[in-house]
């Protein structure tokens, strides 16, 4: 720091309250110690950051996006839990290829914090093991992650208790909507399509690619789309079961706007219980991200402050059917046939 603050020509003091962000340092002089820091390869250390406890305070949190209810009501939960504890939140979103490549180049989480909560976050097996080398606690949030800490949702168990709601209503042609351009979500996604198909397996229907169908969350175009592909079909689903919420609500809204009653003709299932889900009376497989965060906040908090904990613990959360108005038995002929 000291050669830092010699090469800027300003003081130590000066240059710690610029590597901490503090506002009290002008744009000029700040842009004078980052350029110097950056000509000297100096990066503020884990160690030096607290004498005392070798620790710096800062949890930090690897995002694909803000932009979604999920990972907002995470954050939400886990932060106050963070500063109760004595510890700052610091969240890296990535939300394009530059980003990633720019945050894996520079890694800026390695000596500025105790942990690194991955949330949501579709790795390649080069950037785990750049994580893995960090030389602080990784929980991976929502995805599984051999070999490494992890906190999810039963993904494959709440997808299966879904289906059966509607088989157990006396439906057999149920359609099943992906969602793509998820950043993050792949594995919750792949996971409830697996419980999806082996709820019908195990009702002994077989498994019809055509009732899978995809599109983009919040794209109503889309959801238009592929609910257009499911009804024209020869055999037309009598419901549908859609990964998200927002889904499920725009396929409510298309089926709706083609005078296709719903639950009537066509019963609709969503996944989350977003706050939308209560408002639309919508039937759907609950999670809670709010008890996700609190989770990974508890579990990070105990890495850090017991070295011996197990650095391999899995922490499986349960979902829960919510059966509402969206939701009911096929029409009759579809019974009778």
């Amino acid at each position: 720091m000291a050669d830092v603050a010699e090469r800027a020509g300003v003081s130590t003091s000066t240059v710690s309250r610029t590597l901490r962000g503090l506002s009290t340092v002008s744009p000029e002089v700040r842009a004078r110690v980052e350029q110097a820091a950056r000509e000297l390869n100096f990066a503020v250390s884990r160690q030096a950051a607290s004498l005392v406890t070798g620790r710096t305070g800062n949890v930090a949190v690897l995002v694909p996006t803000l932009q979604s209810w999920f990972m907002g009501t995470a954050l939400s939960s886990l932060a106050p839990l963070l500063r109760a504890a004595g510890m700052e939140l610091n969240v890296y979103v990535i939300p394009d290829l530059a980003e990633r490549t720019s945050f894996f180049e520079r890694l800026p989480a390695r000596r500025n914090a105790d942990a690194l909560l991955v949330f949501c976050f579709d790795l390649t097996d080069e950037e785990t093991a750049s994580l893995d080398n960090l030389g602080m606690p990784v929980v991976y949030v929502s995805q599984h992650v051999e070999g490494r800490p992890s906190i999810y949702v039963d993904d494959v168990a709440g997808a299966l208790h879904g289906t059966r709601h509607l088989l157990n209503l006396g439906h057999r042609r149920i359609a099943f909507v992906q969602t793509i351009g998820a950043s993050g979500f792949s594995f919750s996604s792949n996971e409830r399509l697996i419980g999806y198909q082996q709820a019908l397996t195990e009702a002994g229907l077989p498994l019809d690619d055509d009732l899978v169908v995809a599109t983009e969350p919040g794209d109503k175009r889309g959801a238009a789309e592929a609910i257009g592909r499911l009804l024209s079909l020869r055999e037309p689903p009598t419901a549908v079961f859609a990964e998200q919420d927002e889904v499920a609500v725009a396929a409510i809204w298309t089926l709706r706007k083609t005078q296709i009653p719903v639950p009537e003709r066509v019963s609709v299932l969503g996944f989350d219980d977003q706050p939308i889900a209560d408002w639309f009376d919508l039937s759907t497989v609950a999670q809670s991200p709010a008890d996700i965060g609190r989770e990974a906040g508890e579990l990070a908090l105990c890495l850090i402050n017991d070295p011996d904990a197990d650095h391999k613990r899995h922490i499986v959360l349960p979902t829960h059917v919510i059966p509402r108005a969206t939701t009911a038995p096929p029409p009759q002929e579809e019974r009778e046939g």
